[in-house]
């Protein structure tokens, strides 16, 4: 592993834990995870660090918040072990999956805007044919929908028949559009899931809002994150 000893600087465990409000425990945890080139010892055995490995950790520290623990993680040691390639593969994945989830969002965010709110049903509910109808869809597929757990209409006592509810109505509608909008089923659980979670569309567009805020919070992070990693690999040479 390459380090540049262009500082003649010494920093201790210390000297590099303040900064960030970290235990001089951490930097050895963070040195022992390939996060910071090796350190030096001393002839007594103590570490001793340079503005290279101070560089490393702001690099580390920046990338967490765009990438997260995991990630910024194996970057770092992609980098220590002069992988410069394969973090760069590690980086690429995470813009890609941040861009699946900033359409994911549109996707919600649309098929929300698109549902029709005049086919709620009446107080008693309606059956898998009428709904089937207003969808313009069979009711095998509600079925199919049914056995993925994306509506989850109840039995009546007496005839066994399928009722569904507005809550109901209001799953099928939005996973019809999803379903429009190309989402697998196994897709559209989860989302239909966070509407149940949220207690239903009037409070899930807040909850989208703050979707939406906290993705451009992981893509401003990645900016700094690629700022202070550009830093570091020019500080190693």
């Amino acid at each position: 592993m390459r380090q540049n000893p262009q500082s003649g600087e010494r920093l201790r465990p210390i000297d590099l834990a303040r900064g960030h409000g970290l235990s001089t425990q951490a930097v050895r945890n963070y040195e022992e995870a390939g996060i910071l080139p090796s350190a030096a010892r001393t002839p007594h055995g103590y570490r001793t660090y340079t503005s290279v490995h101070a560089g490393a950790l702001r690099a580390f520290l920046a990338l967490v918040p765009g990438h997260g623990h995991q990630t910024a993680t194996s970057i770092m040691r992609a980098v220590n072990q002069d992988a410069v390639e394969e973090a760069f593969r590690l980086i690429d994945e995470s813009h890609a999956r941040l861009l699946d989830d900033r359409r994911t969002l549109q996707a919600v965010e649309n098929a929300l805007r698109d549902l029709d709110p005049t086919t709620a049903p009446g107080p008693g509910g309606t059956f898998i044919g009428p709904l089937a109808d207003q969808l313009g869809i069979r009711p095998a597929t509600l079925r199919k929908w049914e056995r993925a757990e994306l509506v989850l209409p109840r039995r009546d006592p007496r005839t066994g028949y399928r009722v569904y509810d507005e809550k109901d109505v209001r799953d099928a509608r939005l996973t019809h559009q999803l379903r429009r909008g190309g989402y697998l089923l196994e897709q559209i659980a989860p989302l239909i899931a966070h509407v149940r979670a949220a207690g239903g569309l009037e409070p899930l567009e807040a909850a989208l809002r703050d979707w939406r805020a906290r993705l451009s919070a992981r893509g401003r992070a990645m900016l700094t994150g690629a700022a202070e990693l550009e830093a570091y690999l020019r500080r190693r040479g």
